[in-house]
């Protein structure tokens, strides 16, 4: 392979992690719908428990606010206000059922607790999909079976976000739909008429629709039916108003009602025949800052209750006691503790409500029938679980055979092996067809491990021991799941194995590149690239071992991608492997004393302990703050005499790392205050006003204080001899200022605009008073506007870098107004500070530290095609220091204001001041531009440090991707695959965040050089004079002074030459 420019560098850097992020598709996302299995039906006489079924799920009910005493959120009148003030149970009817009609307990959801995979558990019992994450959550890319698929037919009412999923796949007519516009969902409105509106429909139906329509009367009153209550006004209310408030409670008291209403209307309409068992539940719970996606417990625990037809009734001990179930102490303020509480698990409500109604298992099924649910004898109890258990194993037998017919050894579970067999539900084989026909002989001279199974749970029933069938069956149903397990996680062993090779391989290819184009730069320093026949026949052997066994066993095409990757990277690694030689050799030219050495060895140590800081910062975002305070006083370590020649430069950093090590010890929740937010615009606001008054003054400052002249010798940045304008006559000279300063006041207009509206937004919502038309409109004018004017700078530029940086920053700033809930737009002041700062210091140490670094054996290099002949400085070890601050600020950005790693602890509040109709993907969308807009102020400030320290393009962004994968390989073995569902959901989105970080910091790359073009310096990383040599010439009004460095002897003129540098 040729020398890689860097855009061919970082077209395989995206290339690769893509693919790469992909994998974990591959290996924890793939779809665990199968197909092809027989249904099974529990058989009970002479007529299934119930006639039909109806289900109410209040979506985004917590278990606790469903049971618990609240004072009356809502009373008739306010003569009733001090009664209303005593605690009382807010659904006393859904109360009812539990403590004399009914079966109560909590439902256990997974993550993610969102409504798609909550209602999918609830249906198909099945946890969701996950693949349909590629899809938005929104269709099925496998479409699964269901109980309303098994209904005779489905009604339901309620979102288009639900309803739409089950009737995809299903039996064509099957299940009808009536569904409010999406329209409605709307944040600012009372969402308690998104169930009444659920409520009128059902009532329409039974009471006017079936007067009109004596077939649809007829169809109604027959066996199998189903009937489907989505209530989504709790999940509305509580993302707006929180789950405690008093707007959600009274929404419990609306459903309780409507539910009450909605079952003496069924009762009455089939002549209360007393065949109809109803249930209530819902998909997920919310947290209390009115979230959920993650696996806190208030969102994985909701309630359940059944009643009705075959339904077993509560079960009571003596007043005083405690029944069982409530050991936990969750539900000890539930006043139930004589109730028996039964939980289960969320898909196991769909093996109920289809044994409930005489339905088929579905196929896809994972649910254990919960038998304290069950009104029926221990015999009946015995007999239905078997059929569970018999629905289950078909489903892992047909998943078995799939798995037997593409693996080229197969490796039967070893959970159903008995006395040496060789395990599978079907015999098991070792090989494709020699074991296929011993399986054969097999099954026809004695009955497989798992028949022998059910042969002891039918003897056990045939003879009375119906407990131990029971508890057979229910050992069945575990195996069966742990089988399936197995068959899902198959491949995980040997996908593993490639990922980790194909990072270390990035990782190795990565550096040997770096080193390559920007510390070996000249083409007689550049190492020659060595390929030996047989190391790369050796490479070329094993890629095609490794395809003809993916071939084989039909693997798809992203296998055989993850297997180029690290063949392809280790091979070039070996082909350079003197380039790795050599630029270690010339990194390490300065180190050779013992004392060098053991500096080299704690700055080794320290930059690996902070790349494992970032790692469990991912885990404690406190540790943010324990580093910037420690980076405080990061500048005391050049010396005494450095921090007195930039006192100023040193109390600024030092007071941006305090200010930005207190926003991770601020709560991730957070409440609205429109004080913080105005405070937040306030100070942008002030500094862009302090800015568009002392402009002039404040750049030619920055120059004076960057390199101490001017680049025409002057201080005042007067025309220089040659007839060239300095930097107070061409970068902030009075010409462009007419328009460039006009500009900037539009943006500064835009600021205060943001504020005003966000006021006028806030105080209208809190007063439950809805979002008025004009304020919307008003803030999306703004925000678009401030993401639009910036670009009418092209007209006259400015390019200072300061100029430029302030451009950005006013850009954002509005943004950070309109979308922020409390201290967000403090930080992002704070942050724009810090990197700022974090730029400069990082040129003043560079200037400093330049006067006694030992050369580089390597000179620099010019790159006429990319630059048009500018030269450029080899990298050295001081600038893999630089790439780590930008990782760190990088995640810092992530974890300041939250927690990227969990979707519960970012809020939609603030983005309802411009959408406030519910629509996840366009509130999402506003959400993300806010959380992504820090990322392109640091991209912007590590281009210009680029810049300013005279490295190549890209030369930093590469060696940041070069080191970022080492948090991609941490989190890669912290992956898990068993504990509970938060674990495995968290350990997974941590690796997928790390491993896109490259692509991410390619993305910025290319955001950084549409910033930073065109952007100007005077006295830049050069030395004043350009030269390396140890000699710096500084020239001022009365004339210069030449001071030259030697190496470490440079005595006395060290204080000079830092005096003159800061001068």
């Amino acid at each position: 392979m040729a020398r890689l420019s860097r855009h061919g560098f970082l077209a395989i850097a995206v290339f690769f992690h893509l693919l790469y992020v992909y994998s974990i598709f591959d290996i924890y996302f793939v779809s665990p719908i199968v197909s092809g299995m027989r249904a099974f039906k529990v058989e009970t006489e002479p007529e299934p428990p119930a006639k039909r079924l109806v289900l109410f799920v209040g979506d985004g009910l917590r278990a606790d606010k469903a049971f618990q005493y609240h004072p009356d959120p809502s009373p008739a009148s306010t003569d009733d206000a001090y009664a209303a003030a005593s605690p009382r149970p807010l659904a006393p009817y859904l109360r009812s059922r539990v403590l004399s009609h009914g079966t109560f307990g909590v439902s256990h959801t997974r993550v993610p607790t969102e409504s798609r995979p909550g209602h999918v558990a609830l249906i198909a019992g099945l946890y969701e999909d996950v693949s349909a994450v590629t899809t938005g959550w929104k269709l099925n890319p496998v479409n699964f079976d269901s109980v309303f698929n098994r209904s005779r037919h489905t009604w339901s009412w309620g979102s288009p976000d639900i309803l739409p999923m089950f009737a995809e796949g299903a039996v064509p007519g099957r299940v009808d739909q009536d569904m409010y516009g999406a329209e409605a969902e709307d944040f600012t409105q009372d969402a308690t008429s998104l169930d009444t509106w659920v409520f009128d429909r059902v009532r329409q139906l039974f009471t006017e629709d079936t007067r009109k329509n004596v077939t649809l009367d007829k169809e109604l009153r027959q066996e199998g039916n189903v009937f489907f209550l989505h209530l989504l006004g709790l999940d509305t209310t509580g993302h707006f108003y929180r789950p405690y408030s008093k707007e959600y409670l009274h929404n419990i008291k609306v459903v309780d009602s409507g539910v009450q209403e909605i079952v003496g209307l069924v009762e009455d309409f089939f002549d209360r025949d007393g065949r109809t068992a109803f249930v209530f539940t819902a998909d997920h719970g919310m947290s209390d800052w009115g979230s959920h996606g993650d696996g806190h417990p208030d969102n994985t625990r909701t309630p359940l209750i059944a009643w009705g037809a075959g339904v077993a009734p509560p079960v009571l001990v003596p007043e005083g006691q405690v029944a069982p179930g409530h050991e936990d102490g969750f539900s000890a303020d539930w006043h139930l503790d004589r109730v028996q509480r039964n939980d289960v698990a969320q898909a196991d409500v769909a093996t109920l409500m289809a044994y409930l109604a005489g339905l088929e298992f579905p196929v896809n099924s994972v649910g254990e029938l919960p038998l304290a649910y069950v009104a029926a004898g221990v015999r009946q109890k015995a007999e239905a679980l078997l059929v569970n258990a018999r629905q289950i194993l078909e489903m892992y037998a047909v998943k078995e055979a799939q798995k037997q017919a593409h693996v080229l050894r197969y490796v039967p579970f070893p959970g159903f092996r008995e006395d040496g067999e060789n395990g599978g539900v079907g015999g098991g084989s070792s090989s494709n067809s020699a074991n296929a026909s011993a399986s054969e002989q097999q099954l026809a001279l004695q009955l497989s491990a798992v028949e022998r199974r059910f042969a002891a749970v039918r003897d056990a029933i045939d003879n009375g021991r119906y407990d131990d069938a029971i508890t057979q069956s229910e050992d069945l149903i575990q195996l069966a799941l742990a089988g399936l397990r197995y068959l899902q996680t198959y491949d995980w062993l040997f996908l593993r194995a490639l990922v980790t090779a194909g990072y270390l391989g990035w990782i190795a290819f990565a550096t040997a590149t770096v080193i390559d184009l920007h510390v070996l730069q000249e083409a007689d320093a550049a190492a020659p690239i060595r390929r030996n026949p047989a190391v790369v026949g050796a490479f070329a052997a094993a890629l095609a071992a490794l395809f003809a066994a993916l071939f084989i066993q039909q693997s798809p095409w992203t296998y055989y991608a993850y297997a180029v990757f690290p063949v392809a990277f280790w091979e070039e690694v070996l082909a350079r492997r003197e380039a790795l030689v050599r630029g270690s050799a010339a990194l390490l030219a300065g180190v050779q004393s013992g004392k060098q050495c053991a500096t080299l060895v704690a700055k080794t140590v320290a930059f690996v302990a902070l790349l494992e800081a970032l790692v469990a910062s991912y885990f404690r975002r406190e540790i943010y703050t324990a580093c910037y305070l420690a980076g405080a006083a990061w500048p005391i370590l050049y010396g005494v005499l450095f921090v007195k020649s930039n006192p100023v430069l040193v109390a600024t950093w030092m007071v941006c790392c305090v200010l930005m090590s207190s926003f991770t010890l601020l709560p991730v929740v957070k409440v609205e205050s429109i004080t913080q937010i105005l405070l937040g615009g306030f100070l942008m606001f002030a500094v862009g006003a302090a800015y568009l008054l002392f402009e002039k003054s404040i750049l030619v400052q920055s120059e004076a204080g960057a390199g101490g002249v001017m680049e025409n010798g002057s201080k005042d940045g007067k025309t220089k001899s040659d007839g060239r304008k300095g930097v107070g006559e061409g970068l902030a000279a009075s010409g462009p200022d007419g328009v460039s300063r006009s500009i900037i006041g539009v943006q500064i207009g835009l600021v205060a605009l943001a504020m005003l509206v966000t006021r006028s937004s806030v105080a209208s919502l809190q007063a439950r008073e809805g979002l008025p038309l004009g304020t919307q409109i008003v803030g999306w004018i703004v925000l678009v506007a401030s993401l639009t004017v910036p670009f009418l700078h092209g007209l006259r530029p400015n390019n200072h870098y300061l100029h430029r940086l302030m451009v950005i920053f006013l850009s954002f700033s509005p943004v950070f107004i309109i979308l922020t809930t409390s201290y967000e737009g403090l930080f992002y002041f704070s942050f724009c500070a810090t990197l700022v700062t974090w730029v400069r210091m990082e040129h003043r140490i560079y200037t400093y530290t330049s006067s006694t670094r030992v050369p580089n054996t390597t000179k620099s290099t010019t790159d006429n095609t990319a630059t048009g002949g500018q030269k450029f400085r080899p990298l050295t070890l001081a600038d893999a220091r630089i790439a780590l601050f930008f990782l760190y600020l990088l995640q810092s950005a992530f974890f300041s204001t939250g927690n990227i790693a969990s979707v519960s602890s970012f809020s939609l509040d603030a983005v309802s001041r411009l959408i406030p109709v519910f629509d996840p993907f366009s509130q999402g969308a506003l959400l993300m531009l806010k959380i992504l807009l820090p990322f392109a102020v640091i991209s912007a400030n590590l281009g210009i440090l680029n810049r300013r320290l005279g490295v190549a393009p890209s030369a930093l962004f590469m060696v940041v991707m070069a080191i970022g994968d080492a948090l991609t390989l941490n989190f890669f073995f912290m992956v898990r695959d068993e504990g509970s569902w938060l674990d495995i959901g968290t350990s997974i989105s941590h690796f997928c965040i790390a491993s896109g970080l490259s692509v991410f910091v390619a993305g910025l790359e290319l955001v950084s050089e549409v910033f930073v073009s065109g952007v100007e310096f005077e006295g830049g990383a050069e030395m004043l004079d350009g030269k390396r040599d140890g000699r710096a010439e500084v020239s001022d009004s009365n004339g210069s002074v030449r001071v030259k460095w030697e190496g470490d002897g440079i005595g006395g003129s060290k204080e000079v030459a830092a005096n003159a540098l800061d001068r």
